[in-house]
């Protein structure tokens, strides 16, 4: 029996993995496809903060980005330049490799091409390469993806929304560090075009809609030569329940992606290390009730619940905003002063304290009325 069955060797898997067996636990990670890292369904741009909690080496890094130039309808950029790093733009595919590596080093087994096909007690159900296996844990880790089959088996509630997005590599002679977000481009969300190294970029957006007729359409703005295309989805808002029946859900699985900017790999690993702490700890023990499975829930709310929940809210009011009161809002941050505020108090991961700040600026209240009939500031409190 091994004291913890990870599902899904994505960063969050590895993570929480490679935390496990570094506390001496008998752990086995189960990855459903035959090579870790493929194929990829990320958008590839992580936060100086998410690039060091993977604890990888920096040959992952094909582009580094000090900043962001929002565009409106009409074309008209908001540059926010902090003019030093502020992300890494990676080969996802080597990062996942390498958290897989330093996890195997760490002593963690790997059974690849294996999917779990059910639930059996305290045992997962698998077949693929290896033919059938039933194999006995103490504790699992469900880090399977937004559509997470452990969750599903084990009658978990899933994320509030989920966004379909596509993004296409193309050829690309803009601004080689700075992302261009386009909020037009998809209402409910945005578009983005993160340039990747060798005069390259990812184009792409995520919504609730007619995402393939938009991307299309931004594609065509952008660039039209696809290198490079992938899909995927997007978890809003995080499950109401992440732990319980010796199993704890992370990263996407559990919807634990920041809602402003739809990244997931930052708070994905935190979580999951977290849920290695709480493993180890009920390891230790002996106890493997839901009572000692809370304390998982209650460390990564602690640590970032409420930075998800404030941008769960901010991306319910972005959804019911006009073309016009988007391009309002943007108008106002382009005041000087305010741009001023954003690059000192920008977080990629932690974007309250900044929304707090702007919120109270009488210029972007009056350039959006939705956002005080929102009560955006009663949320912030």
């Amino acid at each position: 029996m091994h004291d913890v069955v990870v599902v899904g060797a994505g960063p969050c898997g590895t993570a929480a993995a490679r935390a496990c067996a570094e506390q001496g636990l008998s752990t086995l990670c189960i990855e459903e496809h035959g090579t870790i890292g493929h194929p990829v369904q990320c958008a590839g741009l992580l936060s100086t903060a998410a690039f060091q909690v993977c604890r990888v080496s920096r040959r992952v890094i094909l582009a580094t980005m000090k900043g962001a130039i929002v565009y409106d309808s009409a074309g008209i950029p908001l540059t926010i330049d902090a003019g030093e790093p502020k992300a890494h733009v990676v080969d996802r595919g080597m990062l996942d490799r390498e958290m897989a590596d330093a996890a195997a080093r760490a002593g963690v087994e790997f059974l690849l091409k294996t999917a779990v096909c059910g639930l059996s007690g305290d045992a997962v159900l698998t077949r693929g390469a290896s033919g059938r296996k039933e194999i006995p844990f103490r504790l699992l880790v469900a880090a399977d993806g937004v559509r997470s089959p452990i969750a599903r088996m084990r009658g978990f509630p899933r994320p509030r929304m989920v966004l379909a997005a596509l993004q296409a590599e193309v050829p690309f002679q803009g601004d080689q560090d700075m992302v261009g977000i386009f909020p037009d481009a998809s209402p409910d969300f945005f578009g983005w075009v993160i340039p990747a190294g060798k005069e390259r970029a990812r184009v792409g957006l995520a919504g609730c809609s007619d995402v393939k007729e938009r991307f299309d359409r931004f594609l065509g703005e952008h660039g039209g030569s696809c290198l490079d295309l992938v899909s995927g989805a997007i978890p809003m808002g995080p499950a109401e329940r992440t732990y319980g029946h010796r199993t704890l859900l992370v990263g996407d699985a559990a919807g634990l992606v920041k809602p402003t900017s739809g990244g997931g790999i930052y708070t994905g690993v935190r979580s999951a290390l977290h849920a290695a702490a709480v493993v180890a700890e009920c390891c230790e023990q002996g106890s493997f009730r839901d009572r000692d499975l809370a304390a998982y829930e209650r460390r990564w709310k602690e640590d970032f619940g409420r930075e998800l929940e404030i941008g769960w809210h901010l991306l319910r009011i972005r959804q019911q905003m006009t073309t016009e009161e988007m391009d309002a809002v943007l108008a106002a941050l382009r005041d000087p002063e305010i741009t001023e505020i954003i690059v000192r108090q920008g977080d990629m991961d932690r974007p309250a304290a900044l929304a707090r700040r702007l919120v109270s600026n009488p210029r972007v209240i009056r350039a959006a009325g939705i956002l005080v009939r929102s009560g955006i500031r009663t949320i912030l409190k």
